[in-house]
């Protein structure tokens, strides 16, 4: 923290070295405190719409500046003394409403001398080159567009050295991503802005200045609120997430199940609904713990998921319970697969931690398969209430089995139940 603060200190006093030793205001006083309330006053605007960047505890300003045009009318003395009230106004405002930061206070002096400073570099590099360039066809902005894209890298390399010292970048490439965080666009409306304010300022045409002014406050303000509303809208869609997903295994929960049911209810789309649990679970609790039982059905949940396709739908719909629902496939297809859930989970042990000691643990399920067209007389819900009735035959069979059904052709009464070990006898 000592070194934050003595670099950050370093900035302000060297800012405040050059302002002093560039001489004195270069305009007028009366005309000083004209462009200076006006500035303050859309500045204070700008405050106002919270455009911060915010990289673990360091806070700092990082919203489009006037302060190229102010220091190339006003000269840096000017621009210096106008960065102190604005910054301190900025300061006393977020203490006063709850929300300054832990080291507002420090960041403040950042937020005076880092600007001042690289916009007085800005002031001398334009003074210095615009001779050699105001013949050129749009000379003027060239030299104002490399100015602000050349100060912008500047105050990159101070926030990055910032973040290194403060311990929030940690390698090169965060610090690249971050420079590349700069938008082209961004650059082009700050010189552009600046350099039109200060056309204006030479020719005290105030009422178009006050345009300018109010027109990019508007750009601004509604850039900032449509990020909110994306980002409010990134919230919702998280929290409607975490509303649909299952704690434990993170697919789909019963809540989500309904939601898709009523969805594809009345759709006329031919679906296979599966139904399918642990066998003996509670056995796999009491000899072990909850926690092994936890690990299993998280083995259970990842496995199925692992054969289903994106259109495929995987909840966990009880406790050791999970419904599947298949879409865009024919009947032969649901069975093959649903076979192929039962020697998975079969053949591939959970692994689980029992006592200080990893353990595999095998276990089997049961499956219940009902295969339909949805239509008016046969709704989703009574689909599954079939396939959950298919899973009950299938645990009364023995366990780890699959019991399937064919609810859109009338098969002989002999073929409509099945298990695995009678499959090869079914004519599908």
């Amino acid at each position: 923290m000592y070194k934050l603060k003595a670099f950050i200190i370093g900035i302000f006093i060297f800012s405040m070295i050059v302002a002093i030793a560039a001489g004195p205001i270069d305009i007028s006083i009366p005309f000083y405190f004209q462009v200076f309330f006006v500035y303050l006053l859309f500045t204070t605007l700008y405050s106002h719409l919270k455009t911060v960047v915010k990289t673990g505890n360091v806070n700092l300003d990082y919203s489009i500046s006037y302060g190229l045009s102010f220091v190339l009318i006003a000269g840096p003395l000017g621009l210096f003394l106008f960065e102190i009230v604005n910054r301190f106004y900025v300061y006393f405002y977020r203490k006063k409403t709850g929300t300054a930061d832990e080291d507002e206070f420090l960041h403040t002096f950042y937020n005076i001398g880092g600007p001042a400073l690289l916009h007085s570099l800005g002031y001398f590099i334009f003074f210095g080159l615009y001779p050699y360039v105001e013949g050129i066809p749009f000379g003027y902005w060239g030299l104002l567009v490399a100015i602000v894209a050349f100060t912008d890298l500047l105050s990159s390399l101070l926030l990055l050295t910032i973040f290194h010292i403060s311990g929030n970048t940690h390698t090169g490439q965060e610090a690249w991503d971050f420079i590349k965080g700069r938008s082209i666009l961004d650059t082009m409306k700050k010189a552009v802005s600046n350099g039109l304010l200060f056309i204006f300022l030479l020719e005290q045409r105030w009422e178009v200045l006050f345009a300018l002014f109010i027109l990019n406050y508007l750009v601004s303000r509604s850039a900032v609120l449509q990020s909110k509303t994306i980002q409010h809208k990134i919230e919702r869609d998280r929290f409607e997430q975490m509303a649909y997903t299952d704690f434990l295994t993170k697919v789909h929960n019963r809540t989500y199940m309904n939601k898709i049911m009523n969805e594809l209810d009345d759709s006329d789309e031919e679906v296979g609904i599966i139904v399918s649990d642990i066998d003996t679970f509670k056995r796999i609790n009491d000899t072990y713990n909850h926690a092994v039982g936890d690990c299993v059905i998280q083995h259970f949940a990842m496995r199925l998921k692992s054969f289903l396709r994106d259109d495929d739908y995987l909840f966990r719909s009880g406790g050791e319970e999970f419904t599947i629902i298949l879409r865009n496939r024919d009947y032969k297809e649901c069975m093959n697969l649903v076979q192929e859930l039962q020697k998975g989970i079969e053949n591939t042990p959970a692994v689980a931690e029992f006592r200080s000691k990893r353990i595999t643990i095998s276990y089997t399920a049961s499956f219940g398969l009902y295969y339909y067209k949805s239509n008016p007389q046969t709704d989703i819900k009574k689909a599954y209430i079939h396939a959950d009735d298919l899973l009950f035959n299938a645990k009364n069979e023995g366990k780890n089995q699959v019991s399937v059904k064919n609810g859109i052709i009338d098969l002989p009464l002999s073929a409509r139940y099945c298990s695995t070990t009678q499959k090869e006898k079914v004519n599908i």
